[in-house]
């Protein structure tokens, strides 16, 4: 169970029974999406999660989502327009209208103003585009239709390519997320994200409350792929979009933009989640399709520290069946994974952290190890070892609540949380004192053992600088 199970929660899964049966199937992170509504409607289903939590006795992270700056049509009076291939359409503020065209009311005054002849135009769903054809004297944009289908009042829009003014959160956005921290949630995730200026923005809004979650992107613009490496500055966790991304990229791009994403968070040991339509025939069939299977895998094997679910178990009728499918798919993957695995020094570029982090797992390899414990206060040291994909488990001690329920994102990660210090102990000796108490290490077993050892000196630096063999 080293890959970790993202899974959405809906009308399928919100009962307390379903949410146990989900986490032990092999759920790590439910996921609350606030598209579908505010903070008041998961107070219940964040309640039981506690619970569970004391129940079986392990952390559970939950991750709010916010809806972002959702791209919408307005209202069409004719209810539906058919539109064939060529046909040519108005696009333009709602008070604007004029019958000489078919008429597609779009009020976001700040991104009618930013499109130019030659934009795409997109609807959400990815089945109708259009070329933007010129900007009439009037304001009015001219539209021509790339194929033929269907359009209906609210419909949302996608701008391949094009970087807009739009913030990535909106006053709902803000206001859920204030009200989300207020309920206890883990992690938030934040939706359109195009530039770094984004995800500061969520993380101003969450040090103001006085809290340091962990800020989960989700890239979904293509403008937010071109800005990648600024935007791995900021973010804590990164989320592989597919569903806008596929409609914001073309498809056949896809899967090499998400194997470049993936490279890139396991190059800078952040987290990264693959999600989108990863087992859909599973929302009314109790198994998953072959090429649903080897998607699963793909993203495993490709680097991914998280799978996702969505409508699968929002929604769907096998809920159950298809997390505990998903888990056999990634044991699957994962046993592949490191059957091939070759343990690689880092780059010459690297720092400390990273080489005390490829030694413990050189060691641990060397000695026959039967797990390595890692004590970390941020969980930097825990992901950097996770980088290395180890084939030994991974167990982060923390006395940091908010870390221990962030280090669910990460690969190979079991988080235990530790509570403070005593002062007769150091970081060492309560790593020391885990491997002792934990019944799964047998004596004589092999632990490596990684820690920041202080010597009380203030020119001390922090973070990780020792490794160990020890045994039981």
């Amino acid at each position: 169970m080293k890959t970790k199970i993202v899974a959405t929660i809906g009308p399928a899964s919100n009962s307390k029974e379903k949410l146990k049966a989900l986490a032990q199937a092999g759920v790590s992170v439910f996921r609350l999406n606030f598209s579908h509504g505010d903070a008041s409607n998961f107070i219940k289903i964040i309640g039981y999660i506690r619970e569970l939590e004391q129940e079986i006795g392990r952390p559970i992270t939950v991750m709010q989502d916010l809806s972002g700056p959702k791209i919408r049509l307005g209202v069409i009076p004719e209810n539906a327009i058919h539109v064939t291939k060529g046909m040519r359409l108005l696009l333009g503020l709602s008070e604007k209208r004029v019958d000489e065209l078919p008429y597609l009311p779009f009020d976001h005054e700040v991104i009618l103003e930013s499109l130019e002849p030659g934009d795409r135009m997109v609807l959400a769903d990815g089945g109708l585009q259009f070329d933007v054809c010129e900007r009439r004297a009037d304001g009015l944009m001219m539209l021509e239709a790339d194929n033929s289908g269907i359009v209906t009042s609210r419909k949302g829009l996608a701008l391949p390519g094009k970087s807009t003014k739009v913030r990535a959160l909106t006053d709902k956005d803000k206001k859920d997320l204030t009200d989300g921290l207020k309920l206890g949630v883990d992690a938030v995730a934040i939706s359109y994200v195009q530039t770094a200026d984004d995800v500061r923005e969520a993380k101003a809004i969450i040090a103001k409350a006085g809290s340091h979650v962990p800020v989960v992107v989700k890239l979904e613009r293509r403008s937010a792929v071109d800005n990648l490496e600024e935007i791995l500055r900021e973010a804590d966790i990164v989320m592989v979009a597919r569903g806008d991304l596929g409609v914001e990229c073309p498809l056949p791009q896809l899967p090499a933009l998400q194997k470049k994403i993936i490279s890139a968070c396991n190059k800078a040991s952040k987290p990264v989640i693959v999600a989108t339509q990863m087992l859909l025939s599973m929302v009314n069939s109790p198994a998953p399709t072959r090429a649903e299977t080897t998607d699963v895998a793909n993203a495993v094997l490709d680097g991914a520290d998280c799978v996702m679910l969505s409508e699968e178990t929002a929604l769907g009728n096998f809920p159950i069946e298809t997390v505990s499918y998903m888990r056999q798919i990634t044991d699957e993957a994962e046993a592949l994974l490191l059957a091939r695995r070759k343990l690689e020094e880092p780059d010459a570029d690297k720092g400390i952290p990273e080489f005390l982090a490829y030694s413990a797992c050189l060691l641990a390899d060397k000695a026959n190890a039967q797990a390595i414990v890692a004590h970390s206060i941020t969980g930097a040291a825990a992901r950097q070892l996770s980088e290395r994909r180890p084939t030994q488990r991974i167990f982060a001690l923390t006395e940091d609540p908010v870390t221990v329920k962030a280090l669910n994102f990460v690969w190979g990660i079991e988080p235990v949380f530790v509570g403070k210090l005593e002062k007769a102990q150091n970081h060492l000796q309560r790593a020391e004192n885990f491997i002792q108490a934990k019944q799964d290490f047998k004596d004589g077993d092999c632990v490596v053992i990684t820690a920041g050892q202080r010597d009380g000196s203030v020119t001390t630096p922090g973070g990780t600088n020792l490794v160990k063999l020890y045994w039981k």
